[in-house]
């Protein structure tokens, strides 16, 4: 069910951009490079089951999620790929994932032990990608003899695990001093010398390493936020000249409503804006409830291809900005895309509140409805 689709406001998705996306990373990968699409946290808010189609219908390899739920979702709507669960899953889950022909990440003995028999109580076999902690912190084997463990305990056991894959993540690909990424570029190879006979994916590639990194090897690539047509470092690093990336989400809303204002008049909860001449002003139906978070107040969006400043604090379902003039009812505000001929995109509102585009597109919640086309 779509929520939300008689308000105005919605997310326009092209994927005919993320195709394009995946064609450019195509043109860049070493010969026998698998790519995967990371359609985590919801496709990164551009819609799950409708981008992983598209990069099926692109040719992708096969397909990365961060939860299980995700993972389902994707089996249950025609997803036949393989499907690889970048998140730490409960040991108890292991059944449930075997069922649905998933891979996950193992990041200890203790999954393995505990999953060995509840596997073999129903004769399944699970696919497993050894998760290497090389400096993130997050999850991982972090020395040779924990990782020399799991592999042997799985070769002992093989018919309840495939040790299908073996993978780390690095920190600061995205990052215009190298050093720390080496640094753990050289932990991963210590690691990876104790498995003797590597399996069918080792990877290390997401999309800042397959960018800036393409040294760093690996079989398989995980195109995230580079699918999506945006630059994984923001504005610190350029992108190189052959990848043309281009942005597949718009936000818009519009106005439903316009009034004059005079001097005195306060806008909005808290009195945070007062008027000091006579001012038009527009109020959108989208607020914080919409992943239009209050920090944007003050920063501007894009009527009639001229910069419209949010006055007052942002409400949990509706904002209000300065007009240049009274403007019809109904008129197009653009938060992220093209209007009149100006752009606003993700980094111009992440660069504002103080934080990455990847936050900006994943707050926007489920109650702005995204249509899809393909230009």
């Amino acid at each position: 069910m779509i929520i939300g689709k008689h308000r105005g406001t919605c997310a326009t998705i092209d994927l005919g951009a993320i195709k394009h996306n995946l064609e450019i990373e195509r043109q860049r990968m070493e010969p026998g490079q698998e790519l995967f699409a990371v359609v985590k946290a919801d496709a990164y808010s551009h819609g799950l089951v409708p981008v992983a189609v598209a990069a099926q219908e692109a040719g992708v390899d096969g397909f990365c999620v961060a939860v299980i739920d995700e993972a389902v979702a994707l089996r249950e709507n025609g997803i036949t790929k393989p499907i690889l669960i970048l998140g730490a899953s409960p040991e108890t889950e292991a059944p449930y994932m075997a069922k649905f022909n998933l891979s996950t990440a193992v990041s200890d003995l203790h999954f393995l032990q505990t999953a060995q028999p509840l596997l073999a109580a129903q004769n399944l076999k699970l696919k497993v990608h050894l998760a290497l902690d090389t400096g993130m912190g997050r999850i991982g084997f972090r020395d040779q003899e924990t990782v020399k463990a799991a592999i042997e305990f799985m070769n002992h056991h093989q018919a309840q695990f495939e040790f299908e894959g073996i993978f780390t993540h690095f920190s600061t690909a995205d990052s215009a001093d190298d050093s720390y990424f080496k640094k753990q570029l050289n932990k991963f190879h210590e690691l990876m010398e104790v498995v003797t006979q590597r399996p069918r994916y080792v990877h290390v590639a997401n999309s800042a390493a397959s960018i800036w990194h393409k040294q760093c090897g690996g079989n398989m690539v995980r195109l995230g936020i580079g699918m999506y047509g945006l630059n994984p470092s923001g504005k610190e690093v350029q992108l190189p000249h052959d990848v043309a990336l281009k942005p597949a989400f718009e936000l818009t809303s519009h106005i439903v409503e316009v009034k004059q204002v005079h001097p005195g008049d306060s806008i909005s909860y808290g009195t945070t804006y007062t008027a000091t001449k006579d001012e038009w002003i527009g109020t959108v139906p989208m607020g914080y409830a919409d992943g239009w978070l209050r920090r944007m107040q003050g920063s501007t969006v894009l009527v009639d291809g001229q910069e419209c400043e949010i006055v007052g604090r942002i409400c949990m379902d509706q904002f209000m900005i300065r007009l240049p003039h009274e403007v019809p009812l109904g008129t197009k505000v653009t938060l992220i895309g093209e209007n009149g001929g100006k752009q606003k995109t993700a980094q111009d509102a992440a660069d504002y509140a103080g934080t990455i585009h990847y936050e900006i597109l994943c707050s926007i919640g489920q109650r702005v409805p995204r249509f899809y086309v393909e230009k």
